[in-house]
């Protein structure tokens, strides 16, 4: 097996130098420590993609506008620079850059963030898989018509791009009965929820939605203590990821049989280590972001690549087998 050779990230302070053969970029905040840049050269084998590059790009959290502009400048520019996914900075990345983008597909204009960049004759689009990854990733563990089944709740901390894809997904109407009987958002900062109020605003969200301003985990932790049983309790706030920590504290009490989803599998994961310290008291389901990671970086490989790859059978789960083995 041909040893990988895993490139430093690139970062607003360095250059940006030429692609040397066709390449992908991953737009996140600590692109060198997660497991695509040993997966993907797997994966491009198996897909066929031939002699392709994943190139990391760090940013800070909440980067400057001009950081993120120059980047997709690059990008749109560069001849072997095939597109990119973005983790983390997806809305502000739209939101300084959205002059740049030739097309953006329904979601990112609904969803107001971009989670892939690829290039289409020429001109540069902005898609926003979020929307299909996170339904994806969701309903692979979820059992069939459990919100009508509990009428349990979901609890959902964060209020970036990725908590935004998701409770568009639970909102749908189209699920029927078969949605959350409350969903709760909360976060630590009060713009974020603003953003996130009003898109469900603007979709006419039709169930019982709460907004809690957190800003200590001690309030998060009392908000998760009044969850229903089997309530659906969801780390989308990078923390365990992106920046050590957890949204709640070590006294968080989980709903009895509850789900515990973290959109994250690398990095610290206290949000994890808390739930298990409680799985077997509290009889909960655990989940981590790995599944999610299989989904999010397939959609966006298709896109960038122009490819099809399918959602479920017999080559996705050689995809994912070829990820676990390179885990």
């Amino acid at each position: 097996m041909k040893e990988i050779t895993i490139r430093p990230p690139l970062t607003p302070e360095s250059p940006y130098p030429p692609a040397d053969k066709p390449t992908m970029y991953f737009i996140g905040v600590t692109t060198h420590q997660s497991s695509i840049m040993r997966v993907f050269p797997r994966w491009a084998e198996y897909l066929g993609l031939g002699d392709v590059v994943m190139q990391g790009m760090n940013f800070r959290w909440h980067d400057e506008p001009e950081h993120y502009r120059r980047a997709v400048d690059f990008i749109k520019n560069d001849p072997l620079s095939l597109g990119a996914l973005v983790t983390t900075h997806k809305i502000d990345l739209l939101a300084a850059c959205r002059d740049q983008f030739d097309r953006l597909d329904e979601y990112a204009t609904l969803m107001g963030e971009v989670s892939s960049i690829s290039k289409d004759a020429g001109k540069l689009a902005g898609h926003a898989k979020d929307p299909i990854t996170s339904g994806l990733a969701l309903e692979a563990f979820l059992p069939p018509n459990y919100w009508r089944d509990t009428r349990a709740e979901a609890l959902v901390m964060g209020a970036g791009g990725s908590a935004i894809a998701v409770t568009w997904h639970m909102l749908k109407k189209q699920h029927g009965d078969n949605r959350p009987s409350r969903l709760i958002v909360t976060n630590r900062s009060t713009p974020r929820l603003n953003e996130i109020r009003e898109f469900h605003h603007r979709i006419g969200a039709d169930l019982p939605v709460e907004y809690h301003h957190t800003p200590e985990p001690e309030q998060a932790d009392a908000i998760l203590g009044q969850m229903k049983p089997g309530s659906l309790v969801i780390n989308a706030t990078g923390l365990g990821k992106d920046a050590p920590g957890s949204p709640l504290t070590d006294a968080a009490q989980w709903p009895i049989k509850g789900i515990v989803w973290d959109f994250n599998y690398r990095g610290d994961l206290r949000f994890l280590d808390q739930a298990r310290a409680q799985q077997q008291q509290r009889q909960l389901q655990i989940e981590d972001g790995w599944v999610y990671f299989l989904h999010g970086w397939t959609r966006v490989i298709a896109e960038v690549f122009h490819i099809e790859i399918p959602t479920s059978g017999p080559v996705f789960e050689e995809i994912s087998r070829i990820a676990a083995s390179s885990r």
